[in-house]
C-alpha cells in the first residue's frame, strides 16, 4: 500500500520546521524496524533435530590402564611437561611461524565471517535510498515521481526457524573451525617435539657408530699387520674390511637421516633455526628427564576423550548437521518477506525534501506447491549429511580410544623392553672386551672376534631407537589425552 504524492508540487515548509520532521521521520523508522525485528524474532521457531551428544562407542575404561588420579594431560601446559629448554623454544618458534597453524587461524575468521553473514539474515536491512522515475501519460504529459528515505530490502518473517537454522549451522562450522585450529596446535607441538627426539637419537646414533668405525679402523689396521708378518692369511683381512666399510655405509646413511631430519624440523618451525637457540641436550639414558611431568593420568574415556578437540569438533560439524536438517524442513512451510520503505516523496525533485511522508509496505507469502520434489530432497540430503557426520564422529571417538590405549600399552611394556635392551648392550660389551682380549692373547679365533664387534653394534643401535621411541610414546601420549593446548594459547 502506498500514498502518492500529489500531482501538484507541495508548498515548501518554513525551514524551522524541516529539522522537527526529520527527527519524527527517523523516530517513525526506528519504530517500524523495531516492531518488524520483534514480530520476526517472537515466532521463530526452529525445526531442527535437537542434538544430544551421542553415546561413546568405546569400553568404559581403558585396557591395562592405572589409576586416573593425578592433573589431566589436558591442563598441563606445554611448557611445564617438556623440560629441554631448546625444545620449548623451538615448540615457541613453531606457534609462532607455522603456517599450517597460521592457515587454522585464518580458516576460523574465514568460518566467523559466514557466521556474521547468516547471523545478518535474522535482522532486516535498512538502508537509506533515492529514487526517480518519469513515465509518459495518456494526455502525452510526463507523470514524474521522486521519493528519498529509509528503505527495507526483502527481509523474510523466520516463522518456521529456517533462517535461525542456517545461523546455528553457520555457528557450529566455526566453532568447529576454532576446535580444528586447537587439534592443530596440538599436533604441531607433538610433532616438534618427536622430531626433536629423533635428532637426538641421530647425534647418538651417529657417536655410536663414529665409535664403531674407530674400533673397526684400529682393528682392520692389526689385520692387516698381522697378515704382512705371516700371522693372519687374506681372508681375516677382507672379514675386517667388510666390517670396516658396513661401519662407514651406516655413519652416511645416519648422517643423512640427521640432515632429512634437521630440514622437517625448519619447515615444522617455518623458519631457519635462530643460532641463539640453546645447546642441544643429548638422549638420556633415563627418557623421562625430557620431561617435567611424565606420569600422566589415563582417566575415563568419557571424560578423556571428549577433552579432545578432533573429537568437539566432530561433534560440532554433528550438530551443524541437524541445524540444516531442520533448515530443510522448514522450506515446506510458507516463507514470509517484508519490504517496505518509508520517507519523502514529490513529483519535482526540486521539492523533494520539502514534500509531506510517502511511505509503502509488501508483504509477500509463498507457499511451496509444486517444485518437481526439490524440497524433498533437500532434507533427504540434510538427513543423509546428518548420519555421515554422526558416523564421523563415533569413529573420531573410536579412533581416539585407539590412539590412547595403544600410547598407554607402549608406555607399559617400553620400560621393560628398554631395561632388557641395555642389559644386552652391557652384556655384548663385555663380550667383545673379552674376545678382544682373548684374540690378542692368541685364545681366542678372530671370527669370534668379528662377531662380538658386529652384535654389539647391532645391539647399540637397538637401545639408541628403542630409547627414542620411548620418549616418543610418551609425547604421543601426551598428545592422544589432548595435551598441547590451553586457553591461554
Amino acid at each position: 500500500m502506498t500514498r502518492p504524492p500529489s500531482s501538484a508540487p507541495a508548498p515548501a515548509a518554513p525551514s524551522r520546521h524541516r529539522p522537527r520532521r526529520r527527527a519524527a521521520l527517523a523516530r517513525l523508522a526506528v519504530s517500524a524496524v523495531a516492531a518488524l525485528a520483534g514480530l520476526a524474532l517472537a515466532g521463530c521457531a526452529s525445526m531442527a533435530p535437537r542434538t544430544e551428544r551421542p553415546v561413546a562407542p568405546v569400553a568404559d575404561t581403558f585396557p591395562g590402564a592405572p589409576g586416573s588420579e593425578g592433573t589431566p594431560a589436558s591442563e598441563i601446559e606445554w611448557q611445564r611437561f617438556f623440560a629441554d629448554e631448546r625444545l620449548r623454544e623451538l615448540i615457541r618458534l613453531a606457534l609462532e611461524n607455522n603456517r599450517d597453524l597460521r592457515i587454522a587461524v585464518l580458516n576460523i575468521e574465514q568460518a566467523r565471517a559466514a557466521f556474521d553473514v547468516r547471523s545478518a539474515d535474522r535482522v532486516p536491512t535498512v538502508g537509506a535510498g533515492l529514487s526517480g522515475s518519469r513515465q509518459p501519460k495518456g494526455d502525452g504529459g510526463i507523470n514524474s515521481v521522486y521519493s528519498a528515505g529509509l528503505q527495507v530490502s526483502v527481509y523474510e518473517l523466520d516463522l518456521f526457524g529456517r533462517v535461525r537454522s542456517l545461523a546455528d549451522a553457520a555457528l557450529a562450522q566455526y566453532l568447529a573451525t576454532e576446535e580444528a585450529r586447537k587439534a592443530v596446535q596440538i599436533s604441531l607441538v607433538a610433532s616438534v617435539a618427536s622430531l626433536y627426539l629423533s635428532i637426538q637419537g641421530d647425534e647418538e646414533l651417529l657417536r655410536v657408530t663414529r665409535q664403531t668405525l674407530d674400533t673397526r679402523e684400529e682393528s682392520y689396521r692389526l689385520t692387516r699387520l698381522r697378515f704382512d708378518n705371516g700371522v693372519s692369511s687374506m681372508l681375516e683381512v677382507r672379514q675386517a674390511e667388510t666390517l670396516l666399510e658396513s661401519a662407514r655405509a651406516a655413519l652416511a646413511q645416519f648422517t643423512r637421516q640427521r640432515a632429512l631430519d634437521d630440514n622437517a624440523l625448519v619447515l615444522l618451525v617455518g623458519q631457519p633455526l635462530p643460532p641463539t637457540l640453546p645447546p642441544q641436550a643429548v638422549l638420556a639414558a633415563d627418557v623421562t628427564r625430557a620431561f617435567g611431568m611424565p606420569d600422566l593420568p589415563a582417566g575415563i574415556p568419557s571424560e578423556v576423550l571428549v577433552r579432545r578437540p578432533d573429537v568437539r569438533q566432530a561433534e560440532q560439524l554433528l550438530r551443524a548437521a541437524d541445524a540444516n536438517i531442520g533448515a530443510a524442513r522448514a522450506a515446506f512451510f510458507p516463507r514470509i518477506t517484508l519490504t517496505g520503505s518509508l520517507g519523502m516523496a514529490s513529483s519535482q525533485l526540486s521539492g523533494l525534501f520539502s514534500s509531506g511522508l510517502a511511505w509503502s509496505f509488501a508483504p509477500q507469502l509463498l507457499q511451496p506447491i509444486f517444485d518437481a520434489g526439490r524440497n524433498r530432497a533437500n532434507r533427504q540430503v540434510a538427513e543423509a549429511n546428518q548420519r555421515v557426520a554422526l558416523a564421523q564422529y563415533e569413529r573420531t571417538v573410536q579412533v581416539a580410544f585407539r590412539e590412547v590405549a595403544d600410547a598407554l600399552a607402549g608406555r607399559e611394556t617400553f620400560t621393560e623392553q628398554l631395561r632388557a635392551q641395555q642389559a644386552q648392550v652391557r652384556a655384548e660389551q663385555d663380550r667383545f672386551t673379552l674376545a678382544e682380549l682373548g684374540f690378542r692373547n692368541g685364545v681366542r679365533s678372530y671370527l669370534e672376534l668379528l662377531d662380538a664387534q658386529r652384535s654389539l653394534f647391532t645391539a647399540q643401535q637397538a637401545e639408541v631407537s628403542l630409547r627414542t621411541q620411548y620418549a616418543q610414546n610418551l609425547v604421543t601420549l601426551y598428545r592422544v589425552l589432548g595435551g598441547g593446548w590451553t586457553p591461554g594459547d
